[in-house]
Formats: structure tokens, C-alpha cells, sequence
């Protein structure tokens, strides 16, 4: 599969964690939503060839977990 644009490359990772976590819709886009915006996602913007399905999987892992864990 050839580089996804960065909005495909959102919705794979959005899509990835809802069917891999079980996690509503909404839940897992506010999750996406809130990476962005910490700029988790700055350089697969950049960098064309971060936006791949290997890649996809480890970030949704990654803000899934993140998003998990309690806040203090």
C-alpha cells in the first residue's frame, strides 16, 4: 500500500483504535483529536513515508495507551 495523505493517515489511526480497543467512534477521534493537537503527529505530516500502515498500528497503540492511563 503506497503512503496515505495525512488525512487518511488520521482516519486509519481513528479506525485502528476503535476496531483494535473496542472504543467508540467519538471516543477514538477525541483521542486523534487531542494527539494533534499535542502535536503527536507533527512529523508524519513531514514525512511522507511515516504515514504507512505499520506505522498506523504502533500509533494507534501509542495514543490508545496514553489516552488510557489516569490523569492525575
Amino acid at each position: 500500500m503506497p503512503n496515505m495523505t495525512y488525512e487518511e493517515y488520521l482516519d486509519e489511526v481513528t479506525t485502528l483504535i476503535v476496531e483494535k480497543y473496542d472504543v467508540a467512534d467519538e471516543a477514538a477521534i477525541k483521542m486523534v483529536v487531542q494527539a494533534q493537537d499535542a502535536e503527536f503527529f507533527v512529523r508524519h505530516d513531514e514525512v511522507a513515508s511515516m504515514r504507512n500502515l505499520d506505522q498506523a498500528h504502533q500509533d494507534a497503540k501509542t495514543i490508545f495507551t496514553a489516552a488510557s492511563k489516569p490523569k492525575r
